[in-house]
């Protein structure tokens, strides 16, 4: 059995309904602060026998439960605060949920001898480059707390592989986007702060987008960021948890789609598949936030046998397809 903490969120009910589809068993440990019951409402659609425990990390006693009264052989945590700017207002509400939620959980593990998790980590943990693509061994450097909450459960993660043999994968995201191909998920955040949902929703409304900063140091001046499309990113998952339970072995992995585009260019390519200008404005860069980051995904492709394949008109597609079917308008 399979427990996925955050499973009512966007990343985290990809790799449910992942999983639904290769007939695993799982549980689904969410407090819905972030993720919806209609997500797992749908998920059970799916299939009935999908357990849901609305709970919280941040309780010991509550995690505990689920590894008292179930069988549990592998955990996959993305249950996380994650929004960047948030982090930085308050760092105290990010280290408790994060890292302290992180902290219950794995020894909620060790006390039942639950021995395997795959972590939803993040390329914040890199900070400014040093070089790109950014490789698994560039140095760490976070520069918000978010990125810190990551690279700090990442390091205790190592901890308890050394002490309790607790073996671990972790997976360090680029910029993820997308929704799934048959329309039933995808990016759903009622404070929206991903760049491609507010430019699908500027240009749904008839609204103007804005651009946060036009003078990085970037060929147009707008951030670059690597994006992974949400379906490439959980046949990574997939391939992760069968290298664990092969080699029972910890390893980290970064996951882009090894090229970089800009802000400019990414409202650009929409305008294009949405056959429509969208007008935009400039407004003041937000601190705390890299100009370029692009991942090196050889190690993925060579250890996990994986590549991200998905188009970026495709992934913009599904996720203006998601949008429209969120605010209840005939694509």
């Amino acid at each position: 059995m399979i427990l996925i903490t955050g499973g009512a969120g966007y990343i985290g009910s990809h790799c449910a309904l992942e999983f639904i589809k290769n007939n695993e068993k799982i549980i689904i440990f969410d407090n819905l602060s972030t993720g919806h019951i209609e997500t797992i409402e749908m998920l059970k659609k799916i299939n009935p026998n999908i357990i849901f425990i609305k709970g919280d990390l941040k309780n010991l006693q509550e995690i505990e439960d689920v590894f008292k009264k179930y069988k549990i052989e592998c955990v996959f945590h993305f249950a996380s605060l994650s929004i960047v700017q948030e982090s930085a207002k308050n760092p105290q509400y990010y280290y408790e949920n994060n890292v302290m939620g992180s902290i219950n959980l794995l020894n909620a593990m060790v006390k039942y001898k639950v021995l395997k998790i795959i972590f939803s980590s993040s390329a914040a943990i890199f900070g400014e480059p040093k070089y790109l693509p950014i490789d698994e061994n560039h140095p760490k450097n976070p520069i918000n707390p978010y990125g810190k909450n990551k690279l700090e459960i990442e390091n205790i993660l190592d901890d308890f592989d050394k002490k309790y043999n607790l073996k671990s994968i972790k997976l360090r995201y680029f910029n993820v986007i997308g929704a799934n191909k048959k329309d039933l998920l995808g990016e759903w955040h009622d404070r929206e702060t991903h760049l491609i949902p507010n430019i699908i929703k500027s240009a749904i409304n008839q609204k103007t987008f804005e651009i946060y900063g036009d003078n990085y140091n970037t060929k147009d001046g707008t951030c670059i960021r690597d994006y992974i499309d949400i379906n490439d990113l959980i046949k990574a998952h997939h391939s992760a948890y069968l290298y664990l339970e092969k080699n029972n072995k910890s390893d980290d992995f970064n996951l882009g789609a090894k090229q970089g585009m800009s802000v400019k260019e990414i409202l650009k390519t929409t305008e294009k598949v949405l056959n429509q200008k969208i007008d935009y404005k400039i407004s003041q860069k937000r601190q705390n936030e890299p100009s370029v980051l692009i991942s090196d995904n050889t190690k993925a492709n060579k250890i996990l046998n994986w590549e991200a394949e998905t188009l970026l008109s495709d992934s913009i597609k599904s996720a203006c397809q998601w949008e429209l079917k969120l605010q209840k308008k005939s694509i």
